[in-house]
């Protein structure tokens, strides 16, 4: 029986305890992006290896959210191939605490 509901915060990784859950809540939400566009326009995996520029084993990996071997950088290059715009905003911090990166869609 469970006696106590803890509340997550809006990071998952961060309430595992992961050290880099940040980095990893960023991939996420960009990885989510790329996969939306790719499903919305119902490409297949050798025509997305084709645009992205990356070998197909690697588009399965994006599409199962293996990011390990992807960084922040590539997937943003991975949105711009695939006619989308990143914008980077930098902006002063609205509450107390350490800064924070958050990735929004605009559809």
């Amino acid at each position: 029986m469970i006696d106590t509901i803890t509340r997550g915060s809006t990071n998952v990784f961060a309430d595992l305890g992961m050290a880099d859950a940040g980095e990893r809540k960023t991939k996420t939400r960009l990885a989510m992006a790329v996969n939306e566009i790719i499903g919305g326009r119902k490409l297949k995996q050798a025509e997305t290896a084709r645009i992205l520029g990356i070998p197909q084993p690697r588009v399965s990996a994006l599409a199962h959210y293996k990011l390990n071997e992807f960084s922040i950088e590539k997937l943003m290059e991975f949105l711009t191939a695939l006619d989308q715009d990143v914008e980077i905003m930098i902006r002063p911090r609205m509450h107390d605490g350490a800064g924070a990166v958050s990735v929004l869609t605009v559809r």
